[in-house]
């Protein structure tokens, strides 16, 4: 059962990442914006997909190099949460994290250190239907 968002409420993310401090702050940054709301962090495979599962969130924002495995947790979430966008969010900028991650199925590849105004951006534009951002 897909949950239906009221046509301009805000977006609901799923944040992943196996590191809670950069959860703690992802978490801060998407809360402070009215048309973004969180809707879980997962710091594990099981746990991201668990929770894709239960929520259907409109985006989740994945560690490319995330436990289970970043492009093995993408697909799993477009499996069970077909509706939901991922972001995968990574440090890593090479040719072949962006490829695998892209063959994957997301939606944008963000690095991480980009600014918050940036991280918004994207969910916005990926959230809201306006193309891919990659």
């Amino acid at each position: 059962m897909t949950a239906v968002r009221p046509a301009g409420g805000p977006l609901s993310v799923l944040l992943c990442d196996d590191n809670d401090l950069l959860l703690d702050v992802l978490r801060e940054v998407v809360e402070a914006e009215p048309d973004l709301r969180v809707v879980g962090t997962a710091s594990d495979a099981e746990q991201a997909v668990r929770l894709a599962l239960r929520h259907e969130p409109d985006l989740v924002v994945l560690d490319v190099r995330f436990p289970g495995g970043g492009q093995n947790v993408a697909r799993e979430i477009a499996r069970c949460s077909p509706d939901s966008r991922v972001v995968a969010f990574s440090a890593y900028g090479d040719t072949s994290s962006v490829e695998g991650m892209t063959r994957a199925g997301v939606s944008a590849y963000v690095l991480k250190g980009v600014t918050n105004r940036e991280f918004l951006g994207v969910l916005r534009r990926v959230g809201r239907g306006s193309g891919d951002a990659r």
